[in-house]
């Protein structure tokens, strides 16, 4: 597959609609073509100990983000017609679908797959387990910032390219 949009969604607390941040690296020609990171105010607008605990965002760093359509609307000129990857893809797409409702906006039925399913497959009795990071250093990319949203997507980009 050459031409995709990896991403990858952090959220404030147990609500898939609270997204706080998104980081999508999109390949066209099974190069890497373009980079986005932004912080997201979300909805509900809290924060749970255990979600901060996982990605370190706070209250505090996202006073001043956009809320999601504001977000959005700059990245549908990013990925419009891509399929969208993602590693347990079940997750972003259902923080996706979730928002969408949340704001009562219309979902266009992005086309998501899933590199963790991939690499269950295409590794099976290979790796230890099927995390991010495990597969993203398997694929030969070195996941420094671990659950920020840009980092994972960066790394589901490089698993896509080697696994899809």
């Amino acid at each position: 597959m050459d031409n995709f949009a990896a991403i990858d969604f952090e959220t404030a607390n147990q609500n898939p609609s609270s997204v706080c941040s998104v980081g999508i690296v999109t390949v066209r020609g099974g190069i890497v073509a373009d980079k986005f990171y932004s912080l997201i105010f979300p909805r509900p607008d809290y924060f749970s100990y255990w979600n901060t605990r996982v990605h370190g965002l706070r209250m505090e760093d996202v006073e001043d983000a956009l809320p999601f359509p504001d977000v959005w609307r700059q990245v549908t000129g990013m990925i419009d017609g891509l399929t969208l990857v993602a590693h347990n893809s079940r997750f972003d797409e259902g923080c996706l679908k979730a928002v969408f409702q949340k704001y009562g906006m219309i979902y266009p039925g992005y086309r998501f797959l899933c590199t963790c399913i991939a690499a269950r497959r295409r590794l099976k009795g290979v790796l230890p387990n099927y995390q991010l990071h495990t597969v993203a250093a398997y694929c030969g990319f070195d996941l420094l910032h671990h659950h920020n949203a840009l980092a994972d997507a960066e790394a589901c980009a490089a698993i896509a390219l080697r696994l899809l």
